[in-house]
């Protein structure tokens, strides 16, 4: 936990304050995972285990073709997946093991930031 005494007085000291937390929220990577498509195809390449065809995908959660292509060359643009290409068949396959390690290493920044919950009470975080 932060000490009280290195926690910004306004948000206008907040903004310039430099921490791990920013290189971590990435904007592009919540976006991909915000959309339901995206996140019912990732689910379901995470319980599955492993590299699944996108015809396999599209049967098993019953969208059609093309966008579970279109959703996940989006996702493996994203980092999200590993696409791997064997003449015409594409398989993905999700990391999530490495989602999970930056999911970890998210709240461990949230966590960072957070004020000692005895200086709030006594009012000396400036919170």
């Amino acid at each position: 936990m932060t000490p009280p005494s290195k926690q910004p007085a306004s948000p206008k000291q907040a903004v310039r304050r430099r921490a791990r937390l920013d290189a971590l929220l990435d904007p592009d990577l919540l976006k991909v995972l915000a959309e339901p498509t995206r996140a019912r195809l990732l689910s379901c390449l995470l319980k599955c285990g492993r590299p699944c065809s996108v015809t396999e995908i599209a049967e098993c959660c019953s969208i059609d073709f093309s966008v579970v292509s279109r959703h996940l060359a989006t996702m493996a643009r994203a980092g999200i997946l590993d696409a791997d290409k064997q003449g015409r068949t594409v398989w993905y396959a999700a990391d999530g093991d490495a989602l999970a390690e930056h999911f970890r290493d998210l709240a461990d920044a949230i966590d960072e930031l957070r004020p000692d919950d005895d200086a709030c009470a006594s009012g000396a975080c400036g919170c």
